[in-house]
């Protein structure tokens, strides 16, 4: 019996610990983009279905005697692989530098097979030992029911799930978590295989539960029941990937903003499959709609409303409309014999709302619409819970979900610009881009204005004699702009480094003599920013020589010091925290290891700090306490009379006499005085959650 409960408990448990350990090992390595986290998802609900589905076959379709056997070998598989890769990479789950993408137009293939090869058949194997162990628990012991395995099993997912965030990922660095997983599973397969060997060729049916099997006459499951089945499954699926990732663009990619979703999704279905009387299906229709109103107007005023409220706010919406498909769930589950085929749709439907929101999405859709047709399909979930069930069988229940459906996805697709204005939009891997007419509020000049999601990345003049003015986070009176104006180098050989393109705004400042390496990972921004569709041209126009380095800029870096090209840059920029989302790998102990490594030793480092929801000073003031450098900050306040926007800059350097000339020195603030306790950020360890605002 112990084994059973040990078993079952913890290989829930490394089920869900896994999942945002590997994704916040290789999310560096893609830009620290949420897409990563999405299909991370993706990968980890095809191989739960892949489990399931073994699970079903081992049990339905191989002889009692030789299940044990097949688990066995698979299970020493696995120990063999996790053993083999320990010893090529810095732990077994974690893979080695080498495995760090060269492309990165379409990362999505690249992650999968990368999680593949690194956690594939592990979590394969974790992921079929949930029903495999209830199986054999009422084989080997009938007159009990296997109803506690199944609670235990959904206790043991939310709580490593739940514990990551909280005790795994500030207590241990990446490499010790890989290698403590990788021994929790090594426990897990002796006691998985342990209890192979007992599971004796005997056939005996599950014994039912009251609580978990509903008292529908013994047979099988129609074809459309089936269906509604992956239909609900898929749903919540996607319901749950589009809030995770609308979260994440709007605050920060960090594990505990990719758990929290996953969490409320988890708990509504322990909820939902605890016991009926959670679930009350007109309750629960009122709430969403009530809900929806209120997240309606979240929306409209997401540029003032705290940040903790907009979460909370989609927070409560997923988890209404995860506890609808649910509920809804619980009431359609078939009887004690076909609850494995049951398990099976609902995670198939898992896995097809993981690939539309990953695969399908990105190419018929502009914005993130996804969320809005879930939204929808869960509407149409309410048509039956307000008709008695005779006027709506399965098939009808079906059609209706297929309809709003296809109709909800032709309508954005079409005509889901809600951008009207848009000169340009695409979506890809890395976000929402667009391009809009712009006109200055106070001198009245028009032009475009580039935004990336919630944020605009720059605005250039269209008219040919303000064409080459620096505008937004980058005039001449900003931190940057004060910068680079008076650098003694300017015209002379000055080498500056931008990590983060934009539109290019920094390179008006370059003069004949002049090199500019910009680095950017998104292809989108580079092609406009270049000059596609005319919009744009600070690279084109500047009179400094401009190179522009696609991908990662941290990877780029590392791999220009392998190749022994240090840069030697005079000023080296940081532009990629402007957003509300920020890449925390271009901020560590380590990334700063590099910078310093292409930085000459006159060199300055400017950082762009302005953040609506967190406080990056502390990050960069500990930095400068570690490698011993001078730091200032420049801050711009907003202005009527100019198209400037409000800035703040951090400058660092290990000669501060740059900060002494007088046209810079009267700008700058003093953090001589400045303090702070918060831990020094590295590749192991960081936390947003210490320096929101």
């Amino acid at each position: 019996m112990i084994l059973f409960i040990v078993s079952i408990f913890l290989s829930a448990f490394l089920l869900f610990q896994v999942q945002p350990m590997v994704a916040k090992f290789i999310l560096p390595w893609f830009g620290g983009t949420p897409a990563v986290w999405s299909t991370t998802m993706l990968f980890f609900e095809v191989f739960l279905t892949g489990g399931y589905a073994y699970a079903y076959w081992l049990i339905g379709r191989v002889k009692s005697s030789r299940q044990g056997i097949i688990h066995i070998i698979l299970l020493g598989i696995s120990l063999a692989l996790l053993l083999g890769l320990g010893v090529v990479w810095p732990s077994p789950v974690m893979p080695g530098a080498d495995w760090k993408p060269t492309s990165l137009d379409f990362p999505v293939l690249h992650i999968l097979l990368l999680l593949t090869v690194s956690v594939g058949l592990p979590y394969f194997m974790l992921a079929s030992n949930g029903p495999l162990m209830q199986a054999w628990f009422s084989r080997i012991f009938p007159e009990k029911s296997y109803a506690r395995l199944y609670s235990l099993s959904n206790a043991g997912s939310l709580l490593g799930l739940l514990a990551y965030p909280v005790l795994i990922e500030p207590a241990l660095t990446l490499r010790s978590q890989g290698w403590t997983w990788s021994i929790g599973f090594f426990i897990f397969a002796l006691l998985a295989g342990s209890v192979g060997l007992r599971a004796k060729q005997r056939d005996t049916n599950p014994v039912s539960d009251s609580k978990l099997v509903s008292n529908l006459p013994e047979k099988k499951p129609s074809a459309a029941l089936m269906i509604l089945w992956i239909a609900l499954g898929a749903i919540a699926s996607v319901f749950l990937l589009a809030v995770t990732n609308q979260i994440s663009q709007e605050v920060a990619v960090i594990p505990f903003l990719w758990i929290l979703p996953l969490a409320i999704y988890l708990f509504s279905f322990i909820l939902a499959f605890s016991d009926a009387r959670w679930y009350h299906r007109r309750l629960y229709s009122v709430l969403f709609l009530l809900s929806s109103g209120e997240m309606i107007w979240s929306l409209t005023q997401a540029g003032s409303l705290d940040i903790l409220w907009q979460i909370a706010s989609y927070c409560v919406l997923l988890f209404l409309g995860c506890m609808i498909c649910h509920g809804e769930l619980y009431k359609l589950r078939p009887s004690a014999s076909h609850l494995t085929s049951f398990y099976l749709m609902v995670s198939v439907g898992g896995a097809m709302g993981g690939v539309f929101v990953n695969l399908v999405a990105p190419f018929i859709f502009t914005g993130y619409w996804e969320l809005y047709v879930a939204w929808l399909m869960i509407l149409a979930i309410f048509a039956p819970i307000f008709l008695p069930r005779w006027f709506a069988p399965e098939g009808m229940q079906v059609a209706l979900m297929l309809m709003v459906f296809v109709a909800g996805s032709v309508f954005f697709t079409l005509q889901g610009d809600r951008y009207q204005s848009s000169l340009f939009v695409r979506r890809n891997f890395y976000g929402i881009l667009q391009v809009r007419n712009w006109q200055s509020t106070s001198s009245g000049q028009t032009g475009y204005i580039m935004i990336h999601g919630a944020t605009v990345h720059g605005i250039q003049y269209a008219s040919p004699e303000r064409r080459d003015k620096p505008t937004t986070y980058y005039v001449e009176d900003s931190g940057v702009g004060i910068l680079l104006s008076n650098h003694p180098r300017r015209g002379h050989g000055l080498r500056v480094g931008v990590l983060g393109l934009g539109l290019g705004t920094v390179a008006s400042y370059g003069e004949a003599g002049d090199s500019y390496v910009m680095y950017e990972i998104n292809p989108s921004v580079i092609d406009l920013a270049e000059g596609e569709g005319g919009y744009f041209s600070f690279l084109h126009d500047s009179k400094a020589a401009i190179t522009v380095v696609p991908g990662d800029a941290r990877i780029s870096l590392e791999r220009e010091l392998a190749a022994g090209q240090p840069q030697n840059f005079d000023v080296l920029v940081l532009d990629t925290f402007s957003s509300d989302s920020i890449p925390v790998h271009l901020v560590t102990k380590e990334a700063f290891a590099i910078y310093l490594q292409h930085l000459a030793p006159d060199g300055v480092i400017a950082a762009h700090i302005s953040n609506r929801n967190l406080d990056l000073q502390p990050v960069f003031w500990k930095m400068a306490q570690e490698y011993h450098l001078s730091i200032v900050r420049v801050d711009r306040a907003a202005q009527e009379d100019d198209d400037g926007f409000p800035s703040e800059w951090i400058l660092l350097s290990r000669d501060p006499t740059l900060f002494e000339i007088p046209a810079i020195h009267s700008k700058v603030i003093s953090l001589e005085n400045y303090s702070t306790t918060l831990k020094l950020w590295t590749d192991d360890y960081s936390n947003l959650f210490q320096i929101l605002k």
